[in-house]
Order: structure tokens, then sequence, then C-alpha cells
């Protein structure tokens, strides 16, 4: 198109005046070599911004002082000024730009003797446009890379996010599935031991293992359906019982004192209501507590104090048992107890009491 305005805008008005074919002589050979090298750099234009745009403005900026007939070829260098200002070379372009206005209209003044102000004003404006407006395109661009770096981010973070918020469902997952098998399971292994060994000596014994063994195992079904009920598809309606607080530390008892071992339950200050989150975990810090004294404990003991305060809950549970060995390192029960503390933003202990036995301190802000 280029090519196409500055051939027809030399042509014909030159042939329409008187010397139109002397003036069209002109042209050759230099002339047209001038014009050819302000034009034909434009097919590589978004290849190759400044080498094209050095070439194109240096030949249109040596037309006009040489007296080669009147046309729009500028038309080609403006168009290669505009593309490497808004491509990002803007000093290039400027300088290019600005150093053929000047070297253009410091030969006319020399020619003519004086220069045409009026010409002279319009043709810096003119730079001035294509230089403006290509500075307008390069914000307007940068504008858009911005946002759509943005926009990348943003989907980053949230695709981050959903991953970080479905692994620490999976944690929580697999924190109430291990408490959940790990206490009744103990539970109902200790139970049936016990049954086993009393079922000919003493069957009404053994029987009461085994209706403790019923309890425990219909217990640990109704748990793990209500933990299970978040895996079933989102738009099913899936029943849900609500999760096991310290107003169920009775029931939990019970099923420890199944097993053989005294438990005793103390609260300090005023019962309320907690959040559901501190309940849920005061629940089942106590229930994975009781499940260690259960399994490693050998305790003949184990008392559980609550004691409530205007800004959280705090949970204790020793024994009377043989404590630990040297060497002791917490296990997956512990790192799972402390997880979930800390998670609300409190603290937990686990290590030897001073006078014998074991004991978990738990304290969880609300």
């Amino acid at each position: 198109m280029v090519a196409g305005i500055s051939f027809a805008s030399t042509v014909f008005p030159v042939a329409d005046a008187p010397e139109g074919l002397a003036a069209l002589g002109r042209l050759l050979p230099w002339g047209l070599l001038l014009m050819v090298l302000a034009v034909a750099p434009l097919l590589w234009l978004s290849t190759f911004p400044v080498p094209v745009a050095v070439v194109s403005v240096l030949a249109t900026t040596a037309y006009y002082p040489l007296g080669y007939p009147d046309n729009l070829v500028i038309v080609a260098g403006a168009a290669a000024l505009f593309n490497v200002v808004s491509l990002g070379y803007r000093r290039t372009g400027w300088l290019l730009g600005l150093a053929q206005y000047l070297i253009i209209h410091v030969v006319e003044t020399v020619h003519f003797g004086a220069p045409r102000l009026g010409y002279a004003l319009g043709m810096l404006a003119w730079v001035l446009v294509v230089l403006v407006g290509g500075e307008g395109i390069r914000k307007h661009r940068e504008y858009r890379d911005m946002a759509r770096r943005h926009s990348e981010e943003a989907e980053r973070t949230r695709e981050e996010e959903a991953r970080r918020r479905a692994s620490e469902e999976r944690l929580k997952l697999a924190r109430e599935v291990h408490d959940v098998i790990a206490h009744h399971i103990s539970l109902i292994n200790v139970q049936a031991g016990s049954a086993l060994y009393l079922i000919d000596s003493q069957p009404e014994r053994a029987a009461e293992a085994l209706a403790a063994i019923k309890q425990a195992s219909q217990e640990t079904l109704r748990q793990l359906r209500a933990i299970l009920g978040v895996l079933r598809a989102v738009d099913e309606e899936a029943p849900r019982s609500p999760a096991p607080g310290l107003d169920r530390l009775e029931e939990l008892a019970a099923g420890v004192r199944a097993s053989g071992i005294g438990v005793r339950l103390e609260v300090v200050g005023t019962p309320r209501q907690l959040g559901a989150g501190v309940d849920a975990a005061a629940y089942r810090i106590v229930q994975e507590a009781l499940t260690n004294v259960v399994r490693h404990s050998g305790a003949g003991t184990v008392t559980v104090s609550v004691g409530y305060a205007p800004d959280g809950v705090s949970v204790r549970v020793s024994d009377d048992g043989r404590g630990c060995a040297d060497g002791f390192a917490p296990g997956n029960g512990i790192a799972g107890m402390r997880d979930r503390a800390e998670a609300l933003g409190g603290e937990l202990t686990a290590a030897p009491a001073p006078g014998g036995g074991f004991a978990v301190r738990a304290w969880l802000p609300d």
C-alpha cells in the first residue's frame, strides 16, 4: 500500500505538469533507487524493525533535499518510525524522527535562504503525531500484556489455592480416619483379647467384652460414614453426622473403661459452646491420647481434664502407666494431635509426666 501511495503521488501530479516527462526523468536512476530503499524494507517491518526504520528513514531523508519530484514517499519512513516506537525502541525512533526533520529543514533553509515557517511547523506536527501515536500503541500493548500477565498470575494463584485446599482436605481426612480407626480398633483388639482369655473361665465377662466390641465397631462404622461422606459427588446430597465434640467425652471414656482402664473426667471452669473446629479438635486430641494409653501405656487409670477459659480451652490427658522408654520419638498420632492444635493457633506437648506415666497437654484458642 505504501508503495502504491508513493508511486501514485509521484506519477499523477507530475504527468499533468507541462514538464512532466522531464520531472519523471530526474527520478532515474537515483531518485527511483531511494524510493525503492524507502519502501521495499517495509516487507521486513515486523522481523527487523530497527534496521528497516534506519534504512527507510535515511532514504526518505535523502530523497527530498536532492530535488526529486515531491511525493508521499515520506509515508514509508513514517510507517517505519511508528512501528519502531510502538515496539518499544523509543530512543531509536525519536532520534531518527527528529534527526530527519532537522536535516530536511536545515537543507531547505540553506537552499531557500530562509526557513518556511508554516511548512516547518506543519512537518513538525506530522513527525510528532507519528511518534506520539507510536507511543500510544506501545502503552496500549504494555497495558494489554500486563493485564494478560495479571490474569495468568491470578489463574495460577487460583490453581495453587485449589491444590492447597485439596491437600489440606486430604490431610484432614487422613487424620480423621486415623483417629477413628486407631482408637476403636485398639479398643476392639483389647476387648477381643479379653474375650478369648475369659471365654472359658468367666463367660459372662467375655460376653461383656464382646458387647463392647460390638459397640466400638458400630461407632467406628458410624464415624467412618460421616468422614467418607465428603468424598461423595458434589451434586449428591450425602447425609452427614455432626463432628463429635467434648459433649461426647463420656461415651469416649465408657469405651476405654470397657477395656479395663479406669477413666476419670474432670472439668475446670464453666462449660460453654466452643467453635466447631476447636470442639472437634479437642475431642480428637483426647481420643488419640486415650488410644495411646490403651495401646502403649499399660496404665490402670487415666485422667482427662478439660479447662474452659474465656479465650479458649485446655485439655490434659495423663495416665499412671510406665511412661516411655529411653530414646522416645513421637509417632504419627502425636504429630497429628500437634498439627490439629497448631492449625488453630494453639500448642500441644506430649512427654513423660514427672511423677510417672505420660501426659498430653493442649491449648486451643477460641
